[in-house]
């Protein structure tokens, strides 16, 4: 039995594929205080154990996932990367560069410290830094080198030994540096200082909403009485009596009939009024001064929510106050903010900036939703269809570009494939944000391209250099985890005094613009954790899009580095 299945899975590699697959999602999930393996390094493992039995993959199978992998990379993080670049998110795109720096120093240093070869720096590097995909680039540069095929072979079976003993820390270790010690180390407490910038930007914590009892804004019916303040005023003045709340007239009975209300209306004695706003204001500030009503039909307004794909270069950049007194808001409230390729929650401040490519969940009536859609961009098409045709040709176009060399001198200079495939998911995804019209890859999607993608390209390097696997680890020993410690910590250290006296963000981003240089999603979860916001997020963003690209790149330059 045992002979049949080692052979079935040497004649049907595919199948040793899978089954790395399977084992590494399985036992990935598995965490401890948010804390795991996670699907890659499980993924790796799995694939390692299975490489035992000799089991030989054809190469361009593990280059197509890659690309498939990388332009979901660059899809995802286009938008906030070019905004960064391009507009107010340069000082946070200059941080993540020179955190991106400091990663890409600690880990050359080290190497060449330690006396490592390429291969096991390169895994070095990808593990500490937690960056999966430096590996398919350090891959592509390896096998540029010109060396001969077997010290190649070496180096690339060195790799995913590196990686592996060193990711666990990479990951554990971030998240302890950042969350834990962090605060200590720059003197702040994290919990006081998200709520003197929520208080400083005109936050409000917001409690209940959707999947509770309790609803943040409501809906409620209340009589005019003769001689009320209202009483004689338009609709937009009456709203206006309340200057610093958002509260408006939806509909008015008059005479028995219902009729939607419109800024002109001129509001009667006697009126009753179907009134929007927040449940504090409806209950304590009107109803301590009218009369409700219990109006089922007045009440019963065609309402509902849309999640809104921000395009219009109008609203792009604007605070959410600014938006607020503009005729688009009208009737609108702002349920949920989510930016990125990470779908990171942005607190809703009246500072908050809404910026292209944003998905903002609205509610109100249906017309001033519909309206305040047209307002903002689009609405965010729920389909499980995705534009292949588009992935395709964006896929080939880079990789076609990435393929050309150019010599500088007689030193021959690539992209590669790998790096093409990046660069061209940047471009059509940012493309995409302020160009909804094609182009379209659903989220989930985007996750399979993403996480799959990667997982086979890591599954197809565990299973080819698992014979060399114990062997290398054998030969690196234990001095290789603590190198690995070295490299993860020192840079996330020099990151936050940076942070903190060179760029001077604010103490409630700053752990957040860490950990999004790093990419390291695990720490944000601990980080919001420990203050108790969301607030960190806010920092999270374009740093996450600046990091993830250059992290990714530095594994092929780490590789002509040391070269």
């Amino acid at each position: 039995m045992v002979d049949w299945f080692v052979n079935t899975l040497r004649t049907y590699p595919e199948i040793a594929i899978f089954l790395s697959l399977g084992l590494g999602y399985y036992f990935g999930s598995f965490t401890y205080k948010g804390l795991g393996l996670g699907a890659v390094t499980a993924t790796l493992i799995a694939a390692v154990l299975i490489g035992q039995l000799g089991i030989t993959i054809s190469p361009p199978l593990k280059s197509t996932f890659f690309l498939m992998f990388l332009f979901a990379i660059g899809y995802g993080v286009g938008p906030q990367f070019v905004r960064g670049i391009a507009k107010d998110g340069i000082p946070q795109a200059i941080f993540a560069a020179v955190v991106c720096l400091f990663c890409l120093g600690a880990a050359y240093f080290g190497a060449l410290i330690a006396g490592y070869d390429i291969g096991s720096a390169a895994g070095l590097y990808a593990g500490s830094q937690t960056i999966s995909a430096s590996m398919g680039l350090a891959t592509d540069a390896i096998n540029r080198l010109g060396l001969p095929p077997e010290q190649s072979k070496a180096m690339l079976d060195a790799m995913p030994v590196a990686y592996a003993v060193t990711y666990i820390f990479g990951t554990v270790g971030s998240a302890i540096v950042l969350a834990l010690i962090g605060p200590s180390l720059l003197g702040i407490d994290l919990e006081a200082e998200c709520k003197r910038y929520e208080l400083e930007h005109g936050g409000k914590k917001a409690l209940g909403g959707a999947g509770t009892a309790w609803h943040h804004y409501e809906l409620r019916a209340y009589r005019v009485k003769e001689g009320g303040r209202a009483a004689g005023l338009t609709v937009l003045e009456a709203e206006r009596m309340l200057p610093s709340e958002r509260v408006f007239i939806e509909r008015i009975r008059r005479d028995g009939k219902v009729q939607d209300a419109t800024v002109d209306t001129i509001i009667a004695a006697g009126d009753i009024l179907a009134v929007a706003g927040r449940r504090e204001i409806l209950v304590d500030l009107i109803g301590s001064v009218a009369e409700e009503i219990n109006d089922q039909e007045l009440l019963a307004v065609p309402a509902g929510g849309v999640d809104v794909f921000v395009t219009n270069k109008a609203v792009d950049g604007k605070t959410l106050a600014e938006l607020a007194s503009m005729p688009l808001a009208r009737g609108v409230f702002l349920r949920k903010i989510v930016r990125g390729a990470t779908a990171t929650e942005i607190p809703i401040l009246p500072n908050t900036q809404v910026q292209r490519g944003d998905i903002l969940t609205i509610v109100g009536r249906t017309q001033d939703t519909a309206a305040a859609t047209k307002a903002l961009g689009r609405p965010d098409a729920q389909t499980d269809i995705a534009d292949v045709a588009f992935i395709g040709a964006a896929i080939a176009i880079g990789a076609l570009i990435g393929a050309m060399t150019y010599k500088v001198g007689s030193v021959p200079l690539t992209l590669s494939t790998s790096g093409g495939a990046l660069i061209s998911g940047l471009f059509f995804g940012w493309l995409r944000s302020v160009r909804p019209t094609f182009g379209r890859i659903p989220s989930p999607t985007v996750w399979f391209m993403n996480s799959v993608g990667l997982n086979v390209f890591i599954a197809v390097v565990g299973i080819s250099s698992g014979p060399g696997f114990v062997a290398g680890l054998q030969q690196l020993g234990f001095s290789l985890f603590l190198w690995g410690v070295m490299v993860t910590t020192v840079p996330l250290i020099l990151a936050m005094y940076v942070g903190k006296y060179v760029f001077r963000f604010h103490p409630a981003i700053l752990l957040g613009c860490c950990s999004g240089a790093r990419t390291t999603t695990a720490s944000l979860g601990m980080i919001n954790d420990r203050a108790k916001s969301q607030i960190p997020g806010l920092g999270y963003t374009v740093t996450y899009a600046v990091g993830n690209t250059l992290l990714t790149i530095w594994g092929m330059v780490l590789v002509l580095l040391l070269a």
